[in-house]
């Protein structure tokens, strides 16, 4: 099994080790959100929780990491010992996965030890960042796809290994039908998919050959790629095949044009399918596709039934990450009694003290605007982070796969529709409550003038 104790900035061990000389009894929350929305999104997709439970369960420092760290000469051999036996032992609080979110929304919330806190931090904001990222874009090309199938093709171009298992599995919550990565399929269970490559088409002396060839391997799933040489021809030459696999008592799966004029071909593709009574093979299209492209050779009348889409969800290539931060929002004094803080930086300001996320619905169930309040707060609505580790222990069920995909799709019926247009320009409401901006208000002068004061 994978450790992944050193994966942190080393900024978060040398003020770990601040705090175990200074403050180690101290507690402190911190909120995990995204200060803004990237450019063509109106909203985003919370992905990632079981990663960062299992991590959270099994976060242990090795020997050999010890090792490593006492190397480096940087820090004690008390703290190193400290070290030895850290367990992750305080309170998480979580949206739940396929949980639609906005700005400033804490979609995690840690209370634990300042030490326990800042550990965890690196780890945290780089799963949250990389699997909501890729399922907010996901659920977009869902959408646009409308009814037709959408298959995650993102394997070669998503950035690094673990990247392209976790784009198979944000691309299923957000919709996706399949995959046609291997292994993603087997550890999360995902239909995997596949065709041919233009590769195996030109290893045969005539295109036709190939098709026979890979038809006779497999009659029952034989899906042609169409477009190596002459499209058109292609086409023809899978027709023939078909008709071929017709007469065997099989049906031809479909074909794939994966360049050229989507629009027209797929057109004189179904054209020619419906002439030789092939009208149940599916036309599939691939290549360089995303939401803004599948929405416009719909709006085009192009007749594709699938698409296989890749590198441009693999690597959310308009919105490549998130502006994901790890605030500090309350720590204890010396009595143990937590106060409230906040950072005053301009354009970077945060707010203070234990938050909820309320979302309120209308008479019809249809939600109409979130309420960022303190966690006290009396709110009419629906209390979007739950708890999900009590002091160090996981007490959330897992939920499977299938059902992290329906909660998405289910909220996604609640929200407007114009907030799930490809080209939105609405903005979903959310508001401060009045006793949180109270606590703010309050909580800037107190600062400013304790800063004043040295």
């Amino acid at each position: 099994m994978r450790r992944f104790s050193l994966f942190l900035d080393l900024y978060e061990l040398t003020m770990a080790q601040v705090y175990f000389c200074y403050k180690r009894k101290t507690l402190a929350t911190f909120d995990l959100f995204v200060r803004q929305l990237p450019q063509n999104r109106a909203y985003l997709v919370f992905c990632g929780l079981e990663d960062i439970l299992e991590y959270i369960k099994t976060l242990r420092f090795t020997e050999e990491d010890l090792a490593y760290l006492r190397r480096q000469r940087i820090f004690s051999e008390e703290f190193l010992n400290y070290l030895k036996g850290f367990r992750f032992k305080g309170d998480i609080w979580a949206m739940q996965e396929g949980e639609v979110f906005f700005a400033n929304e804490p979609v995690l919330r840690v209370t634990a030890s300042a030490i326990e806190a800042q550990i965890v931090e690196g780890f945290l904001l780089n799963t949250v960042n990389l699997q909501s990222m890729l399922a907010s874009k996901a659920v977009r090309v869902v959408l646009a796809a409308q009814d037709k199938a959408v298959y995650d093709f993102s394997l070669r171009r998503t950035h690094g290994q673990d990247a392209g298992i976790k784009a198979a599995r944000s691309s299923y919550i957000a919709g996706f039908r399949g995959t046609s990565n291997v292994l993603a399929g087997k550890l999360y269970n995902i239909p995997i998919v596949g065709t041919m490559a233009h590769s195996y088409v030109m290893s045969f002396k005539k295109e036709l050959e190939s098709f026979f060839a890979y038809s006779s391997v497999f009659p029952e799933r034989t899906i042609l790629l169409v477009d190596t040489y002459d499209t058109e021809q292609g086409i023809l030459n899978a027709i023939k095949v078909g008709l071929y696999l017709k007469e065997k008592g099989f049906r031809l799966l479909g074909i794939r044009l994966d360049s050229g004029e989507l629009v027209r071909l797929s057109k004189f593709a179904r054209k020619k399918l419906c002439e030789a009574g092939l009208d149940y093979v599916k036309i599939f299209a691939s290549g360089n596709l995303d939401e803004f492209k599948i929405k416009w050779l719909l709006d085009e009348g192009a007749q594709i039934d699938s698409f296989g889409v890749g590198t441009n969800m693999g690597t959310s290539i308009d919105a490549p990450c998130l502006d994901v931060i790890y605030k500090i929002s309350e720590v204890t004094d010396e009595k143990g009694g937590f106060l409230p803080t906040m950072k005053l930086s301009k354009a970077k300001l945060t707010y203070p003290g234990r938050k909820q996320v309320f979302r309120i619905q209308d008479k019809k169930k249809r939600f109409i605007k979130d309420i960022l309040g303190l966690e006290e707060e009396r709110i009419k609505g629906i209390p979007l982070l739950i708890k999900v580790v009590d002091k160090g222990r996981i007490i959330y069920k897992k939920p499977t796969l299938e059902q992290i995909r329906q909660r998405l799709s289910q909220n996604l019926l609640y929200f407007p529709e114009e907030l799930k247009e490809i080209h939105s320009h609405y903005r979903y409401p959310v508001l401060i409550s009045k006793g949180l901006e109270r606590l703010r208000r309050g909580l800037i002068h107190q600062l400013e003038r304790t800063q004043r004061n040295g």
